[in-house]
């Protein structure tokens, strides 16, 4: 009776995994924002009213030179968009943000008010990994806000299973890795052990801005600033914590899926 129970429950409820990115992608909570977009001529040319209301240095500002915004120390608390008399600053209500190379991250200059999206492995990787990526993801020294976002995806209503994308235990059976954290001192020996361990070809992938560039901790002694001192990036998904669906973007951009 109970198995039975158990059937007719899943055939009413019926399938609760969203259709994207088949379908449309569902809508950003509106306290989110989205993706940050940077027009510097709208700027004043004495207006630096964005500059200390930043929290983590990512807007910057010298003589003579536009805005610029480094998405990969936002930790997207919205106090410039705020404070910004002239609208220069605007949230965007959208979700991709992933990018291939961190440059791509500082908004501002002419032809980067948006974000240039990440483009998808060579042909020779995506061959490798566009069917079956697996993930060993470390945590080093996060505040297990990105972790969550993450741990999501493996959740029904996102089903990342369904696109071959897994998280194993090992690093000896995965493809990459997920780092989140800002790398503190106490993490770099085990990352770079765990960095070695994964066999090559092998891809790094940075989950948020503690792991990007040291979030809120950015500067402390105590921490690397990022994944990037440590071992090389191929991926960076900023955030404070990412989206999940940001996160699922950034993971199927990177594998031409998109």
């Amino acid at each position: 009776m109970f198995a039975i129970n158990t059937i007719l429950h899943r055939v009413q409820r019926g399938c609760q995994t969203i259709s994207y990115p088949a379908g449309p992608a569902p809508a950003l909570p509106d306290r989110h924002g989205g993706a940050l977009r940077v027009d510097g001529a709208k700027c004043a040319d004495s207006c630096s009213a964005c500059l200390p209301v930043c929290p983590t240095g990512a807007i910057t500002r010298s003589a003579g030179s536009l805005v610029a915004l480094d998405l990969g120390k936002c930790i997207f608390c919205a106090e410039c968009v705020a404070a910004c008399p002239t609208k220069a600053i605007t949230q965007t209500g959208q979700h991709p943000m992933a990018v291939r190379r961190r440059e791509d991250l500082v908004l501002g200059a002419p032809g980067a008010e948006e974000l240039r999206l990440a483009a998808a492995l060579d042909d020779k990787l995506r061959k490798l990994l566009g069917r079956s990526l697996k993930l060993r993801q470390v945590s080093a020294g996060g505040c297990n806000a990105c972790e969550a976002d993450t741990n999501v995806l493996g959740t029904i209503g996102w089903d990342l299973g369904r696109f071959g994308i897994q998280f194993v235990a090992s690093p000896r059976h995965a493809d990459g890795l997920l780092m989140t954290g800002p790398v503190t001192k106490n993490m770099e020996l085990a990352l770079k052990k765990t960095y070695d361990a994964v066999p090559a070809p092998k891809i790094v992938i940075a989950v948020g801005a503690c792991a990007i560039a040291g979030g809120p901790f950015i500067g402390h002694e105590e921490h690397h600033n990022g994944v990037s001192a440590i071992v090389p990036v191929d991926l960076f998904i900023p955030g404070c914590p990412p989206h999940p669906l940001t996160i699922l973007d950034g993971l199927l951009r990177l594998l031409g899926r998109l």
